[in-house]
């Protein structure tokens, strides 16, 4: 049985780089472009895998030349294709990335395509993986229901869960009782408080409203601030890492940080070593292009 399940989504990344952002109506030219896989879970999948854990990975791609590039990621990366449902139907989700050069900040659309359409059903083929395995992981970027359905298998297991709730979209509230982790960026964070966060004192205050929710351990990522936790005993920060390259492209550190985090937690590492794991992790991945393909490997971090 894999140590750790992912559900989520995958998408063909096609990235545009450029000097800056475009504005409403503006057209300006470029200075690089990539195709290469992207899609917050099968990121965090990837991410997870490189750094040592053994991993599968619930999603659902099209019968088609995107969709082949993620069978052919995941023979790379060792995760077992057996849990992939491919659609005849739907095409392969993909995401229209543009990224500032100047400072590796970007704008995204995705459309999700097949990965939207896994069922409550397909997942339940594979309920004996989600009840025995030791960490799960999963976004809010297919349907919800199929989502908390997941959570609350794992549960059922005894698994170790984690939310990351991104992108933020309204959930109900029976969603915090099945976790373990919970795991927004800032402006997600903002979205479910209605507040800003712009300092560590805000973050806390995030946290603490996430807990009163019912999940268990909060965790804020604010980007160059470096990270909040939050639980019933214990709040801190740990500052971000101190970069020796240039931040390239920022797109996937969110994912790269929640796959560390679940390879630390499966790797059995206290929550502070986690936390720091997962910070480098992220740190790193944004002196690379892409997403999947700027995943660190433990070599990296070492």
């Amino acid at each position: 049985m894999s140590k750790i399940c992912v559900l989520g989504n995958f998408v063909a990344d096609n990235s545009f780089y450029a000097d800056k952002l475009p504005i409403k109506g503006q057209t300006i030219f470029g200075n690089g472009h990539k195709i290469g896989p992207g899609g917050k879970g099968s990121n965090q999948a990837i991410a997870a895998a490189r750094l040592g854990s053994d991993v599968n990975f619930l999603c659902k791609i099209g019968d088609d030349d995107n969709g082949k590039m993620a069978l052919e990621l995941y023979k790379k990366n060792k995760i077992d294709p057996k849990t992939v449902f491919v659609s005849k139907d739907f095409p392969t989700g993909v995401a229209g990335i543009m990224v500032n050069k100047s400072d590796g900040t970007n704008a995204i659309i995705v459309y999700p395509g097949a990965s939207m359409e896994i069922t409550i059903e397909e997942v339940d083929q594979f309920s004996k993986l989600l009840l025995n395995c030791k960490v799960f992981l999963t976004q809010l970027e297919i349907k919800k229901e199929v989502t908390l359905h997941s959570l609350k298998t794992a549960k059922k297991g005894n698994a170790v869960t984690i939310l990351n709730p991104a992108p933020a979209i309204k959930i109900e509230d029976e969603f915090f009782n099945y976790v373990d982790f919970f795991t927004p960026n800032e402006t997600e964070a903002e979205f479910y408080i209605g507040k800003k966060i712009e300092n560590y004192e805000q973050a806390k205050a995030a946290g603490e409203f996430f807990l009163k929710k019912g999940v268990k351990n909060s965790i804020i990522t604010l980007g160059e601030k470096g990270i909040y936790f939050v639980n019933k005993n214990n709040s801190f920060s740990i500052p971000a890492l101190d970069l020796k390259g240039k931040v390239i492209d920022t797109t996937g550190a969110g994912d790269s940080f929640n796959g560390a985090l679940a390879s630390g937690l499966e790797k059995g590492f206290e929550i502070k070593e986690c936390l720091n794991f997962a910070i480098k992790a992220s740190g790193i991945s944004t002196t690379k292009k892409g997403a999947a393909d700027a995943m660190p490997t433990i070599k990296d971090l070492s």
